[in-house]
């Protein structure tokens, strides 16, 4: 199952087409921010992600990103590439998935229901998590019965993070199921939204 999204331009920067010099400095940013992220989850002290992990990281990302096929796109805010990072995946509904979403911390049942062209999903927004050290984070999830399809949104500001969430759900309203159909056989195929 592959994945395709039509975010605003004027507010996003496309991570997963941006190929060579094109959103270098948005890739770097956005891989700088995760890194940062992570060394902060690790217990490590506080600091900026290295800036040659994310520039050796932003190398490889494109390839990655090709490879994984409409299966994770990603984006960062055009603005300020540094606040915010979206990614979007799907993957297939294995037993195992179903248990681990099953298993997910108390925290994790604060959902509210959330209707797009997929479905409707459900949409977990945390502007202060549980840790202190973990940013603020929204997570837009839709079972489809085969696949799971994910929105999760990492943000580097805990003020401003509430200001985005408009903005975020526009983008997780963009998000669509690529079909694979030729040109020729979609003139005789009829797409009926989901119930």
């Amino acid at each position: 199952m592959r994945l395709t999204a039509s975010a605003d331009p004027a507010l996003w920067i496309p991570v997963t087409e941006s190929f060579g010099w094109k959103g270098r400095r948005h890739r770097k940013a956005a891989l700088r921010m995760l890194l940062g992220q992570a060394n902060q989850a690790a217990g490590a002290t506080a600091r900026p992600g290295s800036r040659f992990g994310a520039w050796l990281m932003s190398q490889a990302a494109p390839l990655a990103m090709r490879k994984a096929d409409g299966r994770v796109l990603a984006w960062t805010w055009k603005a300020d590439p540094d606040l915010v990072v979206a990614l979007a995946t799907t993957q297939e509904l294995t037993p195992q998935v179903r248990t681990a979403r099953a298993m997910m911390p108390i925290e994790y049942d604060d959902t509210e229901s959330f209707a797009t062209p997929l479905g409707v999903g459900e949409k977990l927004v945390m502007p202060i998590p549980p840790s202190p050290d973990s940013p603020p984070f929204a997570t837009y999830t839709w079972d489809t019965g085969t696949h799971l399809v994910t929105l999760n949104v990492i943000c580097s500001d805990r003020e401003r993070f509430g200001t985005l969430l408009p903005a975020l759900d526009d983008l997780a309203r963009s998000i669509r199921i690529a079909d694979d159909l030729t040109t020729g056989e979609s003139g005789d195929v009829l797409r009926l939204p989901p119930a």
